[in-house]
């Protein structure tokens, strides 16, 4: 067998700089429906939602991961919130951090 192995840090594999966990309010609907209203930024900073205009089962592309994709408008800017299901019945939400340029290095 050729070929080198790299070995990779459980901390650096687990963490994701573009996937960013929230604390939502969210409202539960008699028929089930989760409603997400406002979340917590990572500063703190509070947003309200101001419309979900789309509900579905998807990935996230940028942060990976899946879960239900909510599309929402925040501040009149279309946004993605992923609720992702645990496997003991935990839910996270996460949302997914701006994509900043970055200057190649040469």
């Amino acid at each position: 067998m050729s070929g080198i192995a790299k070995t990779v840090d459980f901390k650096d594999y687990m963490e994701n700089e573009q996937k960013v966990y929230v604390d939502v309010n969210e409202d539960r609907l008699k028929d089930g429906r989760l409603v997400p209203l406002s979340f917590v930024w990572e500063d703190g900073a509070r947003y309200e939602i101001d419309k979900v205009t789309d509900v579905r089962p998807a990935a996230s592309l940028k942060a990976g991961g899946a879960g239900i994709r909510y599309t929402v408008m925040i501040c009149g800017q279309s946004k993605y919130m992923f609720l992702e299901e645990e496997t003991r019945g935990v839910s996270k939400w996460f949302m997914e951090r701006n994509s900043r340029k970055r200057k190649r290095v040469s």
